[in-house]
């Protein structure tokens, strides 16, 4: 863009970030992107392991949305909880169709490292049992 061109902004967008947060520290890049540690020297370990977190960042979201959904039925605020029940199953077919990836990692590939992951296994995702309680499904036998 030329010196003397001048580009009109919608009024209230913000172009001046030289004071405020960036991006990445609102997000916390920092933190969430050196989170995934491969056990193994195996390539398609780091693809196991973005899965799986990213996975239960769209559980965590979902228990966000139940909960609240849960609460707005309590107050008979019907509208907003059909909102968020259907960003429910919107979020349950991302993390359905995040399993399209994983399935690019065959069998004898993933065996090659699950013995570093030793008991560590899905079935002990603590915010897939709690989702299943959100839902109904109150049994103690997991």
């Amino acid at each position: 863009m030329k010196e003397n061109e001048k580009v009109i902004m919608e009024k209230g967008i913000h172009t001046d970030f030289k004071e405020n947060m960036t991006y990445g520290e609102y997000l916390q890049l920092d933190s969430l992107l050196s989170s995934q540690k491969r056990l193994s020297d195996h390539h398609d370990e780091m693809l196991f392991i973005v899965i799986h977190q990213a996975s239960e960042l769209w559980m965590k979201l979902i228990l966000h949305e139940l909960n609240a959904a849960i609460e707005s039925i309590k107050q008979d605020k019907l509208q907003p909880a059909f909102k968020m029940l259907a960003r429910v199953s919107k979020i349950q077919s991302q993390i359905i169709q995040s399993w399209d990836i994983l399935a690019t990692l065959t069998p004898s590939e993933y065996i090659e490292f699950r013995d570093s992951l030793g008991q560590a296994s899905g079935f002990q995702s603590y915010q897939y049992r709690m989702i299943e309680y959100a839902l109904g499904y109150k049994r103690h036998t997991h």
